[in-house]
């Protein structure tokens, strides 16, 4: 039978928890909360942080479709089997190096990686091995190291190049050992489920 992303956790079991969901909303509703009290008390202030929210939403809606797209792709040609082989949690230094590869080379925001970084973690990639796609996709693509060595010279580049593989390697051993994919997808309020 096809699965999809709400199908089951990884040891089979539904554990859907009552609230997960509205959990999930949280700090939508928090942030709903806040916008109120600054309209009420400091109504210029609450106009500003609008305007740069609309800007930031745009920026969002712009990059998001293409990666929703590259998502579906995603979901549909690469089985869970390869990622699990390549980059699952017994894929120890060859899938953290695969990952940080794979996190080097994108363009974009870091908000972009998150879409991608879950559909990772849905096809049985290790939490570890996320770390460091997302370790790498913020602070060490391929671009962004052009520009810096354009801007700060080749050996600040290179220095804190150096520091950012070893800093996200150690990030990505402690994540792995500390937080498990299950616990992870059910802080999210995303729990898989059997239909």
């Amino acid at each position: 039978m096809k699965t999809t992303r709400a199908d089951h956790t990884r040891n089979g079991s539904p554990s859907r928890k009552p609230g997960a969901n509205i959990r999930a909303y949280r700090p939508v509703a928090i942030m709903l909360l806040i916008y109120v009290v600054l309209w009420i008390w400091w109504p210029s202030l609450a106009s500003k942080s609008t305007k740069a929210f609309g800007l930031s939403l745009k920026e969002v809606m712009l990059i998001m479709p293409g990666i929703s797209v590259l998502m579906g792709l995603f979901e549909v040609w690469v089985p869970r089997s390869m990622v699990e082989a390549h980059m699952g949690k017994d894929s120890g230094l060859k899938g953290f190096l695969i990952a940080f590869v794979f996190g080097t080379a994108p363009t974009g925001p870091l908000y972009a990686a998150f879409p991608v970084a879950r559909g990772l973690v849905d096809k049985g990639a290790g939490v570890g091995t996320i770390t460091v796609f997302l370790g790498a996709w913020g602070a060490a693509k391929i671009p962004q190291l052009m520009l810096e060595a354009r801007f700060m010279g080749m050996p600040f580049t290179i220095a804190r190049f150096v520091l950012t593989v070893v800093g996200v390697g150690l990030m990505g051993l402690i994540v792995d050992y500390v937080v498990k994919p299950e616990e992870m997808l059910t802080l999210a309020g995303a729990t898989r489920q059997e239909p």
